[in-house]
């Protein structure tokens, strides 16, 4: 499935854009650190959890939980806060 990456994560893929396989969110972003190694480790916490940084929408709806199940045709967006004053 496509996968958007932020420009902040791009360091890891060189592309905006990148195609991953898996049957849920989690398969999915463990896919993308398989070609990508360590990205995965800038999305997710310790925990288990999607870093408070981080956004991820599938189809447009913003998904919360990495055992959310995915279809091959889906899009994912990852999305990353900007901060600082």
């Amino acid at each position: 499935m496509k996968v958007l990456i932020p420009s902040a994560l791009r360091s890891y893929t060189e592309h905006g854009e990148a195609e991953a396989s898996g049957a849920t969110l989690a398969a999915v972003l463990a896919d993308l650190d398989r070609l990508y190694p360590g990205i995965r480790f800038r999305m997710i916490d310790e925990q288990e959890r999607i870093r408070r940084h981080i956004r991820i929408f599938v189809n447009g709806g913003q998904v919360r939980e990495l055992s959310q199940p995915l279809a091959t045709n889906d899009e994912v967006v990852i999305v990353q806060a900007l901060s600082g004053g």
